[in-house]
């Protein structure tokens, strides 16, 4: 694929599929602007960029496909919690072409601190980060990172670029109004601007203070020390000066901290978008209150990576999707189906003993880990490697966040069995393990009531004491939220039962999942469906899980048969450029601004009560039940600025 002209390296992924929609879902449609510039050579240089490209913004619940219309620009206003990444887009459109190539144009995008008047910043590279938003399957989903604090990016004729722009504060930061700016800047294309930025007195000037360098610390043998710490001091500020000139500002470090205020190297031709965030003090905790366990498939690192089961690289493997992962206030666990439905889950590929398990277990943004049944390698027969396991565990103080995984949906008789035999071996070492257990329905040949329906809800009698945590199919309620009561009033939680819920194929459109092209709000509604059903505890079954490959940049595929972007909630970043971390996709980003909003409900409710704390839910239309919910995002800010109002301090 042609790359010509793209200083990114971003290029849309091969992905196999047809196309498909997801573009704004949600939003009403726009005024088109149009450019009244004359169809001529445009030098970018002398024309305000405003007339050359719309500018504006959208909501983190916003799909912003390539037809996505302009808009007015508005300032952005965000609030969030120290601990708490909070989410806008940036959305740009060409209005005419300035390009010599098959390009629009370029537009340089430049991003300082945000302070408050207090002098306290979020400092660019650090809390604030940008990604372009890269459509899958015709859809935007792919958030790939964007070089700090400057960038460049391609835009094409008659379609809209949208910029995923993070805020992460961090759980110190002082609470306050905080301020900056991006600024975007049209460019000429990369030919055209090496002689604009590197023109004959530009050229001159550098060479000026390089040689004022060279003639300052040519002669500095045998003076005195203080001598040359002045002459040191001197040239330091002359390369300062040459680096933070406008020919290098590609290349500024994203560890330089710089204050938009005092940066005069961009013309005043830019676009201008101001942020004002308002920093609360309200901590959103380290440990999550609601556990969200989500599957990572060993095999899929495996083949695609190249790593061999047990080697060196294949522990870094699994120790960067783990690291990486635990950013997004979810508990991963790794797994590998056998035979059946039957899954072999771990969330710390070392063994107990190992001094990587207490570092995996004891860090506080894990709220749950998978203990495996059996060894996840090497040649420990079943039985002695459970019971050391368990016994160095159980002596451990965060035992409290341990779970088996055993078996993934049984539907007969003999998939039971099998579970409660499993369960019973690990009970016998540990009468306090937790087992969970998935499932959409009772055994199929051995109904245990008259309906399907009512044998699903008689599981928990069927299993106990050999499952503790019961994790149901949202898919089974369908729209009856009433029917929760039932499935609650089966469980004994009084003796440590607690009840989970999942997504996977099912339930689909319009109620809550991660699927590619659903809306926004359809994505984060899963976590505020949770809070409203009384969930206790999360599970998704895969986040990598795409079709076999065998190198890293390949292409993208899903698997067959299961809706576009189940099981799958990031990318390998090699198919996006060099880069070998993942990108994100906007539904795990989601995912964590609704783990995000149970944090301000429980906070909420830890006032007011849990009964008023879902009433706000319902009175500020955010959430009614799973066909009922906002598509717009101005209600979920409602939400999360009465609890501002009423909880702060």
């Amino acid at each position: 694929m042609d790359n010509t002209g793209n200083p990114q390296g971003i290029i849309v992924p091969p992905v196999e599929g047809v196309a498909g929609g997801g573009t704004a879902y949600g939003w009403n449609d726009g005024t088109l602007h149009t450019s009244t510039l004359p169809k001529r050579s445009i030098d970018p240089t002398e024309v305000p960029t405003a007339d050359l490209v719309d500018v504006w913004c959208m909501p983190s619940t916003a799909n912003v496909g390539p037809q996505e219309m302009p808009r007015r620009l508005e300032t952005i206003n965000l609030l969030a919690a120290r601990n708490e990444r909070e989410s806008v887009q940036i959305a740009m459109r060409p209005k005419i072409s300035w390009g010599a190539s098959s390009v629009a144009g370029i537009v340089q995008v430049f991003s300082g601190d945000l302070c408050s008047t207090s002098g306290d910043r979020l400092v660019v590279g650090q809390s604030l980060r940008l990604r372009r938003v890269v459509p899958i399957l015709g859809v935007p989903d792919a958030l790939v990172p964007l070089d700090l604090p400057v960038s460049q990016i391609n835009l094409l004729p008659g379609e809209t670029t949208a910029v995923w722009v993070s805020i992460d504060v961090p759980n110190m930061q002082p609470p306050g109004q905080y301020e900056g700016e991006i600024i975007i800047t049209a460019i000429k294309t990369d030919a055209e601007s090496s002689t604009q930025y590197l023109g004959k007195a530009e050229k001159h000037e550098i060479y000026k203070e390089l040689r004022s360098c060279l003639d300052i610390m040519e002669i500095v043998d045998e003076k005195p020390l203080e001598e040359v710490v002045k002459r040191v001091k001197s040239a330091t500020a002359s390369l300062k000066r040459v680096i933070l000139s406008p020919s290098f500002s590609e290349f500024y470090s994203e560890n330089g901290s710089i204050d938009v205020m005092d940066e005069d190297a961009f013309s005043n031709l830019s676009v201008r978008v101001k942020i004002m965030l308002t920093v609360w003090d309200f901590t959103i905790p380290a440990t999550p209150s609601l556990p969200a366990v989500i599957g990572v498939s060993d095999t899929v690192i495996e083949d695609r990576f190249g790593v061999e089961h047990g080697t060196d690289e294949w522990f870094e493997a699994l120790d960067d999707h783990f690291k990486w992962l635990l950013q997004y206030r979810i508990s991963p666990y790794f797994c590998r189906w056998g035979d059946g439905m039957r899954v072999l889950t771990y969330t710390c590929p070392w063994p107990a003993d190992h001094p990587k398990s207490d570092e995996y277990f004891s860090d506080p943004r894990l709220s749950a880990y998978a203990v495996p049944y059996r060894a996840v390698f090497g040649g420990d027969t079943g039985k002695d490697y459970l019971q050391r396991e368990v016994e160095i565990l159980r002596t451990k103080t965060h035992w409290k966040k341990a779970y088996f995984y055993l078996w993934d949906e049984p539907l007969n008789m003999e998939h039971f069995d099998s579970v409660r035999s499993m369960s019973s071996e690990i009970r016998a070492y540990a009468p306090d393990a937790r087992v969970l257990t998935t499932y959409y329905c009772g055994p199929s040949d051995a109904p245990l009531a008259p309906t399907t329906f009512e044998a699903f809800v008689k599981v928990p009698s069927f299993l106990r004491p050999h499952t503790q945590i019961y994790c149901t199919s949202e898919w089974v309620l369908g729209n009856r939220e009433d029917l929760v009561k039932d499935i609650i009033a089966e469980l004994q939680p009084e003796n440590g039962e607690e009840w989970w819920t999942y997504v996977c194929m099912g339930p689909g459109d319009p109620h809550p999942n991660w699927h590619l092209g659903m809306r926004g709000t359809q994505h984060r509604a899963v976590m505020w469906r949770v809070w409203k059903e009384g969930g206790t505890g999360f599970l998704y079954w895969g986040a990598n899980c795409y079709e076999k490959a065998t190198v890293p940049s390949a292409e993208i595929r899903f698997r067959r048969g299961l809706p576009p972007g189940d099981g799958v909630l990031f990318y390998p970043g090699e198919v996006f450029s060099s880069s070998h971390e993942p990108v994100a996709s906007v539904r795990l980003e989601r995912l964590l601004s609704g783990l995000q909003d149970i944090e301000y409900l429980k906070l909420y409710a830890s006032r007011y009560g849990r009964d008023e704390g879902v009433a706000l839910l319902e009175k500020t239309g955010v959430y009614q039940g799973p066909e009922r919910y906002t598509h717009d995002h101005m209600p979920v800010d409602l939400m999360r600025g009465e609890v501002f109002n009423l909880c702060r301090s």
